[in-house]
């Protein structure tokens, strides 16, 4: 409860026209509170949470503030007198602002329409049902955002090939050196690397039943068939896939792509279409480059078990068919259209603000693994149906 038999002030002491704010006694059942001197974005802050306090201790439900002896009122003043209004709410107390003009009145009225109502206590609580079905509802919703957005590069793909001669070599090319030639590398170190582990791993256990031999055999088909097309599409995700989403992401917040719509430039066919097939077109020689790779890894952890290297040659000419080489390199392909589409997609839904890019380059990464992880089960389960 305040003090309503005496006057406090307190000011911005570093300027002689600091704001003020004096409690006054007048109404032993009304709590009078009155404003005085230039509210602005320097000033206003030195009496915010000391007008608010005195608010929030008072036991009145009427409080009235008196602005007539106000100077000066921005933004700032107006979001200190809507916040009275809004703490005297939500403690059940009628908060009346009194004195002020015309337009200014006219502000905070409009300014308090927009606080929340007095029972407000922070963001409503959602039950576990209702959360899991909004999580199932945005992954569906997700889902149709990204078949249609499928929809929009083949449109767009078509559109090409009818406008041949509008195509972007240039940039296509440069685009498959970045996301193609100069993974490369990476490609190669870590299906060595690769290559080397699984070999390890394998000859451990085969080694008791004195067959580590066949430890090629093994390798070779998880490689060609499975892995090698998997390793690298999860390495382009993370780096290729990412840097799409950012590249684009970054042209939106720009307005670069409104740009481009006011030109009558389609930002699909512009943008996203050549990314795609450049990756559609790395996606396979980077996957036969961890193949070869890998099993030159392997054959190194075969020849210091004391094989010779024709051994283990023959071995993999034994066991690999050009139906294993010829899965492997569909996988890659489809992975390369799955991590282009979705990297360029997440880049174009960036929405505003300081994380937007970051956030859109975290799901592009996050939602490629998972659709890569689908499309390898869809795969594993329609080779094995169909025998191949």
């Amino acid at each position: 409860m305040p003090r309503m038999d005496s006057t406090v002030q307190w000011s911005d002491a570093k300027t002689d026209y600091g704001a003020r704010v004096t409690i006054l006694g007048d109404d032993p059942r009304t709590l009078h509170l009155a404003i005085s001197g230039r509210l602005d974005a320097r000033t206003t802050a030195g009496i915010w949470q000391k007008a608010a306090d005195e608010i929030k201790r008072c036991a009145f439900p009427q409080v009235v503030v008196d602005a007539s002896e106000v100077s000066y009122c921005d933004g700032a003043g107006a979001g200190l007198l809507n916040y009275l209004v809004h703490i005297g709410q939500q403690g059940g107390k009628h908060v009346q602002i009194q004195g002020l003009s015309g337009p200014l009145q006219k502000q905070i009225s409009s300014g308090q329409s927009e606080l929340p109502s007095p029972g407000f206590s922070g963001a409503a609580k959602v039950g576990p049902i209702e959360a899991l079905g909004q999580k199932v509802l945005d992954l569906g919703q997700d889902l149709v955002a990204q078949i249609a957005f499928v929809g929009q590069i083949c449109q767009g793909t078509v559109r090409l090939c009818r406008q041949f001669r509008r195509f972007r070599w240039k940039d296509s090319l440069y685009i498959m050196e970045l996301g193609g030639v100069n993974a490369a590398g990476v490609v190669a170190l870590l299906g060595c690397l690769f290559g080397l582990i699984m070999a390890f791993s394998a000859a451990m256990p085969l080694r008791r039943f004195g067959v580590e031999v066949y430890v090629s055999d093994l390798v070779a088909i998880a490689l060609v068939r499975v892995l090698g097309p998997f390793l690298t599409a999860v390495i382009l995700a993370g780096r290729t896939g990412s840097a799409y989403a950012a590249e684009i992401g970054t042209m939106k917040i720009n307005n670069e792509l409104d740009a481009l719509e006011v030109m009558a430039i389609d930002p699909v066919t512009f943008l996203v279409v050549p990314r795609v097939l450049a990756l559609i077109v790395a996606m396979p020689m980077l996957a036969m480059i961890t193949n070869l790779v890998g099993l030159a890894g392997s054959a190194m952890v075969i020849v210091s078990l004391g094989y010779p290297l024709v051994t283990y040659w023959a071995h993999v000419n034994d066991i690999l068919t050009a139906t294993d080489v010829g899965v492997g390199l569909v996988k890659a392909t489809v992975f390369g259209g799955l991590v282009g589409t979705i990297g360029c997609l997440r880049g174009l839904q960036t929405q505003t603000g300081p994380g937007a890019v970051g956030q859109s380059t975290t799901r592009a990464v996050v939602s490629s693994l998972i659709a890569l992880v689908l499309a390898e089960g869809v795969f594993s389960v329609l080779l094995y149906v169909l025998d191949i």
